[in-house]
């Protein structure tokens, strides 16, 4: 170590610290790299601060803090007291280096047995030059009997020779065996081969010898390769041995043996691996050519001795005898020759049967996995990945026959990467032709790279990874899920991604996918608009599902067909410009467009996006004027692509007299749909007045005069604000003020609109709201508990004016808020929100509290289905709805679909106890929904069960339509919306789109969901099609389908006729007479229902009889004992519920006995044609316009700060009651 630094004398003028910093600079360079050896970093030596402290100087900067030293870096560690220490100095010694070229070092290897291998074939091929070359009756004589073969006496003698050896073909020349003609060329190449090949023998003996030298010398490969060299290297210091016999042809064992270390340093080097199937594959056949080989040429050498054969017979013999034909006509004469065919063929009988079991279990194996998809395929072919935790087969089918259902898709492979064995029912389906040439079932993981290697993720198409929905653990099931996506993201970045998930709050670990698919997002908002938009889960079912509109149109009802021609209906986009359907209507409103497009071509316009602008915007409303860039969503039978137009007449281009054109599909227009809707013809007329002769138009009043009703305006093509009725939000608030002040002394809720301040998890969108002005407090949302802010403790005492929604629900789960959000959307109506109770097995936590005492009106109660106490609390006699959710728990049940069976029988007992009430049910399996309620003794549910097998035989995607729960949105699957994710591939839209119609995503400027029910007092409307253009004449509505229940007697068995049917039917009789008026209004027939009548007449005969002469004491008895056996179910669940209410101090005012729905059926109809007639309470779905979209912002009356306190919700159904 070097002292204390020194100082230059410092300048005058200059302060101590320049002084001293100029002097440091100025040292010789030696003198600084000596110092900065004193310097370990920034640590400064010990006496150069004592010495800085003595002199009162600034000590100068550290070597590593100059400028210099920073450009040239830092000296101190080169000089410094340090050992180096090297590494692997064991790879350094000469044995290690040789072993690193020949073993270890994957490339040099792989050329060092590419060498061994052309050493080994060499060999072989100059043992068949030889062979081709040997003439062995010459050598045999010039051995024998002459000196000089070209001798004429010694040619003479060696063909005495030859006929001697040919009379006597047993005869062994042993001397042919052990001595060949050998010629200097052949002989000379062979020694060098002989010394490289034994050259490096030892040296891989040397290089593996491990201390036990004897292990190295028995091996085989080793005895083969000494006995095919050391005999050539003696030849050449013994020249009388250059033609000896040494029995090259064995080299083809070393060549086979080369060939397979060949392969493995292959995979090693280039990071590929073949199958073992391969790789077995090529060791039998190496094998078999191996034998065939040896034998050939064992053969021929020993018959040398004998009756000598050419190699070529010999080969001939060999295979003619493995392959067990045995014609006979080439045999071995002697029988050394003999005896080497015995072994030969014991050796085969040992070693293929080894070879082939071995390829047998690879095989086995290989079905079990799948093997690999070819790189070749992968690149020449599209091909698509669906990852899953296990492959059911409802699963399976339902996206093959959703994704190949696309006309586009026909070419493309599925490949299934699942990571279980696969099932014997999916093993069944895959061995059909109509999919074992296109789908490729691997069984591997996506989390291994090698899997994904073998499937190409990195040349697919898309990548669909799906959640195992049956796991008891959804949260893991969703965790798997995450980890698949990373992985797959990871190793093909440029793959597009297609991911299912669960639950919502693991949504934003898998934002980076292309679409993503939240099963409880979806289905709470699904069954939450249930409530208030009836069958909207068969609606947005059958709107996501693919389909031709087929199905049930060989039924003998009517219904059916046509619930089933308009279930084929789906969403299709276009642009405007390329559009025949749209492109007339450049420069026009929506509505315009959305009403004439359907009035001329039966498709519905629902949305647009503008070309600059990602956002779908459904039902933008009038003010949106279309562009020719834009892109057009709209709903029909089939796209537009697909369709041929048929125009009866030629187009006359004077003013109000357009052609007419018929659009060539199932919702064609006929003559009377044309004639029906002679009432529309005023949109075309500048003169807004209706025409004299409209007596359809007119309604019939009281005294039997008549006064025409004002016609229906025509939808105008550029909007005219005077006409659009004032927005909902900017109402007087007071009216709603006066509405709460005059109810029976109930304390007013102030509420506000605005957006939820506590999201439960991260992704949820934000959606404006009716809120309360202050939180409520968490006891206040315990419905069957008091508190000290209120005493309440059933649903009876809060007194609300609105009918209930009951959710029954395992666990209060994050998706659950997504039930809520759209009941308390900012344009529901004020008077209309009903009130929400959670049935809750498991007590909610106070993060799930939080976020939900925001909103007014929403209450929990723990308690479970399967508890008549519990449901009487909560009030379930004052609901409108009760919304039963699949438990997680059901999902542990040993058989798949039993998971439903609690759920089912409880939802039976429910709809015995409660038959007025409408139970909205998921469930696990859509096969189990045919158990809803169930009727033993239904012939009419049997008949719609064979509908269902037929057209399940057709191969229609939904063939469980017509099953009434469906059709009328009592019953639900998630697994229904899985086709959402698979259209997504071909509709990249369709996610958005549900999500906006769901109302889970809020767009500024787009429309949202509702509904609105036809009364007598708009039938005078009459076809769907004026309806379409009142709602968008008037309050700018699109409406997209209608939710039809029609009065239908099921036909049943006789023996369901009972005592209580006799009893109830005076009480039905004025309902039944109003169902047949409406029949009667509406066109129906009474005949066509013969048994509705039959069964009628009988109830009344036996009411007839019953009164015809008053009945004795004696019968009277006799009727009672009778009536007391045979008392009805229902009268027995009546009394049971109304003990039960008595028990728990609930008032039985409430409870009815209303007659349940077992006479009616409803379905959904999608975009009916325009001349469907409309019925009685017919339930409408339209796509209302956003009522913030045109908010005048200078308003004077307009609120600010974002709270909202108007309610608008009292002018909304008055504008669509028509």
């Amino acid at each position: 170590m070097m002292g204390p630094r020194t100082r230059s004398p410092a300048e005058p003028g200059m302060t101590p610290s320049r002084r001293s910093s100029t002097a440091a600079d100025r040292l010789p360079t030696e003198t600084v790299q000596k110092n900065n050896s004193s310097n370990t970093g920034v640590i400064l030596d010990i006496s150069t601060l004592k010495m800085a402290d003595v002199d009162s100087e600034v000590p100068p900067l550290p070597p590593r803090y100059r400028f210099r030293d920073l450009l040239l870096g830092d000296q101190s560690f080169q000089n410094d007291d340090r050992v180096h220490v090297e590494f692997y100095v064991n790879e350094n010694k000469f044995k290690e280096r040789l072993k690193l070229f020949f073993i270890k070092n994957q490339r040099s290897s792989l050329r060092i047995r590419l060498f061994n291998l052309s050493l080994k074939l060499l060999t072989c091929l100059l043992y068949i030059i030889r062979v081709s070359l040997d003439d062995p009756t010459t050598l045999t004589c010039a051995r024998k009997h002459c000196t000089n073969i070209t001798d004429p006496l010694c040619s003479k003698s060696c063909a005495n020779y030859t006929s001697n050896l040919s009379a006597d073909p047993t005869q062994i020349n042993w001397e042919l065996i052990f001595w060949v003609n050998r010629r200097v060329p052949v002989w000379a190449i062979q020694v060098t081969v002989a010394l490289i090949s034994f050259m490096q023998a030892m040296l891989l003996v040397y290089l593996s010898y491990k201390g036990n030298i004897w292990e190295q010398i028995f091996q085989i490969s080793f005895i083969i390769e000494m006995i095919n060299t050391v005999p050539f290297i003696i030849t050449i210091f013994w020249p009388p041995l250059r033609n000896i016999f040494v029995p090259v042809f064995l080299n083809c064992w070393l060549a086979k043996s080369a060939l397979e270390n060949m392969i493995n340093d292959l995979h090693r080097a280039i990071q590929r691996t073949h199958s073992a199937m391969f790789n077995q594959v090529l060791v039998l056949i190496c094998t078999l050519l191996c034998l065939v080989f040896t034998g050939a040429c064992g053969i021929q050498h020993l018959e040398r001795a004998g009756k000598s054969l050419t190699l070529f017979d010999a080969l001939y013999f060999c295979i003619v005898t493995f392959s067990t034909v045995g014609y006979g006509d080439v045999t071995p004469k002697i029988w050394p020759s003999q005896l080497l065919v015995v072994i030969m063929i014991c050796v085969a009988l040992v070693v293929l049967p080894l070879q082939f079991e071995e390829l047998a279990y690879l095989w086995m194996e290989r079905q079990k996995s799948g093997g690999n998809y070819s790189r070749h395929r992968a690149q020449t072919e599209k091909h698509v990945v669906l990852c899953v935790t296990s492959l059911k087969i409802d699963l399976l089918m339902d996206f093959l026959n959703e994704f190949y259902a696309h006309p586009r898709l026909q070419d493309y492979y599925v490949v299934i990467l699942c990571p279980t064995e696969m099932d014997i029912q999916v093993r069944r389906i895959l061995q059909i032709p109509l999919w074992s040439q296109r789908v490729i079932y691997l069984q591997g993981s996506a989390l291994k790279d090698q899997d994904l290697m073998r499937a190409k993720m990195d040349d697919a198409e898309a990548c669909f990874i799906l959640s195992s929905r049956n796991e008891v653990d959804r949260t893991a099931a969703d965790h798997q899920t995450i980890l698949r996506a990373w992985a797959v993201k990871d190793f093909a970045p440029n793959c597009p991604l297609y991911v299912q998930i669960l639950k919502p709050e693991n949504k934003f670990h898998v934002k980076f996918a292309d679409h993503v698919v939240c099963e409880e997002e979806f289905k709470y908002a699904m069954l939450a608009l249930n409530c208030v938009c009836p069958a909207t889960s068969t609606l947005v079912t059958l709107l996501v599902h693919t389909s031709r509109g087929q199905e049930g149109q060989m039924s003998p009802e009517q219904w059916q067909r046509t619930y089933g021609r308009c279930s084929g209906n789906e969403v299709y986009h276009i642009r405007m410009m390329d559009s025949k359907f749209f492109g007339e209507y450049d420069g026009k409103s929506f509505t315009y467009a959305s009403f004439h497009a359907h009035k001329k071509y039966g498709v519905c316009l629902i949305g647009t996006k503008r070309e600059d602008n990602k956002s779908i915007l459904l039902n933008p409303g009038p003010r949106h004027i279309m562009s020719a860039t834009d892109t057009c969503y709209y709903i029909n039978i089939t796209k537009e692509e697909n369709s041929a137009f048929i125009f009866k007449q030629e187009e006359k281009h004077s003013k109000g007299m357009s052609a007419t054109g018929v659009y060539d599909a199932p919702s064609r227009l006929p003559v009377q749909s044309i004639i029906a809707s002679m009432g529309t013809v005023a949109i075309d007329l500048q003169n807004p007045d209706p025409p004299v002769d409209r007596n359809k138009l007119v309604l019939p009043t009281e005294n039997g005069a008549g006064s025409r009703r004002p016609s229906i305006a025509p939808v105008l093509e550029i909007a005219d604000s005077s006409a659009i009725l004032p927005c909902d939000l900017l109402s007087d608030p007071s009216e709603d003020e006066t509405n709460q002040s005059d109810e029976d002394g109930a304390p007013a809720l102030e509420f506000v609109k605005g957006y939820p301040p506590n999201s439960p998890y991260i992704g949820s969108s934000p959606t404006l709201c009716h809120l309360l002005q202050q939180k409520a407090p968490f006891c206040c949302l315990r419905l069957d508990k008091g508190c000290r802010h209120n005493s309440f403790e059933d649903a009876k005492a809060y007194g609300f004016k609105n009918k209930l929604i009951i959710v029954s629900a395992e666990t209060a789960g994050n998706g659950l808020y997504n039930f809520i959000v759209p009941l308390r959307a900012y344009y529901r109506p004020r008077k209309e929100l009903n009130p929400i109770v959670l049935l809750l097995d498991n007590p909610p936590d106070n993060h799930f509290l939080e976020a939900i005492c925001c909103f007014p009106m929403v209450y929990y109660m723990a308690g479970t289905i399967d508890n008549l106490d519990n449901l009487l609390q909560s009030g379930i006699i004052y609901a409108d709805n009760l919304v039963v959710v699949d438990k997680e728990s059901t999902m542990s049940a040993e058989e798949d679909y039993m998971a439903d069976a609690k759920t089912i029988v409880n939802v039976q007992t429910m709809f015995r106890l409660f038959p007025s009430l409408s139970i909205i049910t998921e469930l696990t399996h859509p096969s189990n929904m045919r158990f809803m309620q169930f009727r033993a003794k239904d012939c009419y549910s049997l008949a719609l069960s064979k509908l269902e097998k037929i057209e399940r035989d057709k191969g229609s995607n939904l063939a469980f339509m017509f099953r009434l729960p469906f059709a009328a949105g009592r019953v639900f699957s998630i697994s229904m919306l899985d086709t959402l994710l698979y259209q997504s591939f071909v509709k990249d839209y369709m996610i958005l789109i549900t999500r906006l119609l769901l109302g889970l995503d809020t767009t500024p400027g787009s429309g949202y969901l509702c509904a609105m029910k036809v009364t007598e007092e708009d039938l005078w409307i009459r076809t769907y099609g004026r309806l379409f253009q009142k709602l968008c004449s008037s309050s700018a509505e699109i409406p997209i389908g209608i939710y039809r229940t029609e009065s239908h007697m099921f036909p049943t068995s006789e023996s369901q006729v009972s005592v209580d049917d006799c009893e109830d039917t005076r009480d039905r009789g004025e309902s039944w007479k109003e169902k047949t008026a409406h029949r009667n209004s509406t066109g129906s027939d009474q005949s066509e229902h013969p048994l509705l009548r039959k069964k009628s007449m009988q109830w009344a005969r036996r009411l007839s009889r019953r009164n015809t002469k008053p009945p004795s004491r004696a019968e009277r008895i006799n009727q009672q004992r009778l009536n007391m056996y045979c008392r009805s179910e229902r009268q027995e669940l009546s009394e049971l519920v109304k003990n039960r209410m008595k028990h728990l101090g609930l008032p039985t005012v409430g409870y009815d006995e209303m007659n349940d729905h077992q006479n009616t059926l409803s379905y959904v109809l999608i975009n009916p044609p325009p001349d469907t007639v409309l019925e009685l309470n017919d339930v409408v779905y339209i796509i209302r316009s956003d009522p913030l979209a045109h908010v005048p912002e200078n308003l004077p009356g307009a609120p600010a700060g974002g709270k909202l306190r108007q309610d608008y919700g009292s002018e909304t159904r008055d504008e669509t009651h028509l």
